[in-house]
């Protein structure tokens, strides 16, 4: 017997319990929260994220072209205009080479993307991939992990000038836009969602594109802990072989 549709509160409620899965609970990230990691560690983490950053203006164009209706279009276009900035030398990228260079990399060597993980950019461009060939309100669906965000930069804003004092503060200005852009976000894109996906099998079907994205989120660190935690860089056993 087929089950009925949740009611949009069940259905919020069921996004929102997600959260058990989101990328906060990682090893990678808790050892960050308990202020564990060394100075290597978090570049290897910010030069990684770096990757993804640049490339969610290109994901949320992505979902634009795809997308008929022009008031969904103005109200997203905002997020790429988060990122990139309205100038050279604002918005949320240039911010966070600021972090970037708070934590001792340069500009050039981000920009340069020589410290990124093959698994962080298979994860990263699996993410455009899916929005670029994305029904446009399953890419919508897919930002939906930003119910969870506002934590985790709020964590950092607390927990990083205490616990990694050598940080210039001044680099965390990232963070603290998220916290309120994230919020404004979600309450579009989970309107939109709330609304779409009104069937039990739709609503299934976004249960399981957010899982996707927290499966994505998941991977990148994992891949940062094998390189930075195990010492497990790739191909660090290349020489051994014959």
């Amino acid at each position: 017997m087929q089950r009925k549709p949740w009611s949009k509160d069940e259905f919020e409620t069921a996004l929102r319990a997600l959260d058990r899965r989101y990328h906060i609970h990682h090893p990678y990230h808790r050892m960050m929260a308990n202020g564990e990691l060394d100075p290597e560690q978090i570049r290897g983490w910010v030069a990684n994220r770096f990757y993804y950053q640049v490339t969610i203006p290109r994901k949320d164009a992505a979902l634009m072209a795809n997308c008929p209706d022009p008031e969904t279009r103005r109200l997203w276009v905002q997020r790429v205009l988060d990122h990139d900035g309205g100038a050279p030398g604002e918005g949320g990228i240039e911010a966070w080479v600021r972090l970037g260079e708070a934590c001792g990399l340069d500009r050039e060597e981000l920009w340069s993307m020589r410290r990124v993980l093959p698994g962080v950019r298979f994860a990263v461009d699996a993410y455009l991939r899916f929005v670029r060939d994305a029904e446009w309100h399953e890419g919508v669906c897919s930002s939906l992990t930003e119910l969870f965000a506002p934590r985790i930069h709020r964590q950092r804003l607390e927990n990083w000038p205490r616990d990694y004092p050598w940080i210039d503060a001044g680099g965390l200005e990232y963070f603290r836009k998220r916290v309120t852009q994230a919020n404004r976000d979600v309450e579009h894109g989970l309107a939109v969602t709330l609304e779409w996906f009104n069937s039990a099998e739709m609503q299934q079907r976004a249960m399981a594109i957010v899982q996707l994205k927290l499966d994505i989120l998941w991977s990148m660190l994992d891949a940062m802990y094998m390189a930075y935690v195990l010492e497990m860089p790739p191909y660090f056993n290349e020489g051994e072989k014959a």
